[in-house]
């Protein structure tokens, strides 16, 4: 079995107004990947190539070993979608939705369908749009996870959604990676949800990628570096994603020891790191580039 469950490769798309640009991101087996950025980065784009709902122009896409275009029946066949908007049949009640669905799997387990509707809360003899929006993913997600996926592909799952159901759903994610031969691929621009579960975190901005790294890496080694304005010429240079303002600036240090080995520390306050200050700062710089 091969190591990684998805590799992208170098993957093109243009529109007119945005492009994605050589786009790389390797999620190994047994990981989850959270996919940030902000609204119109480039998340579902990405999300809509893998699953070969758009054409790429170039590039390469492989899911489970396989390319997602020529093996593409296989593919889904094996992974577990859900959209930022489940599109249903709104006149419909769930069971008729999941009776629907499960004619497009080989592995469709109507037993494992009934199970989570139970423990989401979900009335299978209720319409569609009956369902609140919360119990309308919990639907989307019990579909994804009822045919034995091995890769879940979730684009911005816990948007909208109270914290409650939130957690609920992050704890289906964390269930479900207990198999090693799992893997989870999710954007989001809810930070707080990414620091939670994942194991990667990949930041996307204006349809580039800025960085992949394991989570633990940044919320432990990189730090968030402020100062007075007046010492600004002193670390602008090794500082990332700077950030200033008439009194002061703040930027991010990847290797403290070697910033600390060529810098003055006593005149900096040094902060732990989370995914929103890494969010704010690259993400900004790269848009002032």
């Amino acid at each position: 079995m091969e190591d990684n469950i998805l590799e992208i490769i170098n993957l093109n798309k243009n529109y007119d107004k945005f492009k994605l640009s050589d786009i790389n991101i390797t999620l190994p087996r047994g990981y989850i990947m959270g996919f940030v950025g902000a609204n119109g980065a480039g998340k579902t784009t990405t999300i809509k190539l893998i699953m070969n709902m758009i054409r790429r122009d170039s590039g390469k896409i492989n899911v489970m070993g396989k390319d997602n275009i020529k093996y593409e029946m296989h593919i889904k066949n094996k992974t577990g979608y859900v959209g930022e908007q489940p599109v249903f049949y709104d006149d419909l009640t769930v069971r008729w939705t999941a009776n629907f669905a499960g004619k497009f799997y080989s592995d469709w387990d109507g037993a494992a369908f009934n199970e989570l509707l139970t423990r989401f809360g979900v009335d299978k003899t209720k319409k569609i749009k009956q369902l609140s929006k919360g119990m309308r993913m919990k639907t989307a997600l019990a579909i994804a996870l009822s045919h034995r996926p091995e890769l879940l592909i979730l684009d911005e799952p816990t948007s909208g959604l109270d914290p409650v159901i939130r957690d609920e759903l992050l704890d289906i994610l964390m269930e479900f990676i207990q198999d090693e031969r799992h893997g989870v691929f999710f954007s989001s621009h809810i930070t707080s949800d990414i620091e939670k579960i994942a194991d990667y975190v990949t930041l996307i901005d204006n349809g580039k990628i800025i960085f992949s790294e394991e989570k633990d890496k940044i919320l432990n080694h990189w730090k968030l570096v402020k100062g007075d304005i007046n010492k600004l010429d002193d670390y602008r240079d090794d500082l990332a994603g700077l950030k200033v303002s008439k009194t002061g600036f703040s930027g991010i240090v990847k290797d403290m020891d070697a910033f600390k080995a060529c810098h003055d520390m006593s005149l900096l306050t040094i902060d732990k790191i989370s995914l929103d200050d890494v969010l704010l700062h690259l993400a900004k710089k790269e848009n002032q580039k």
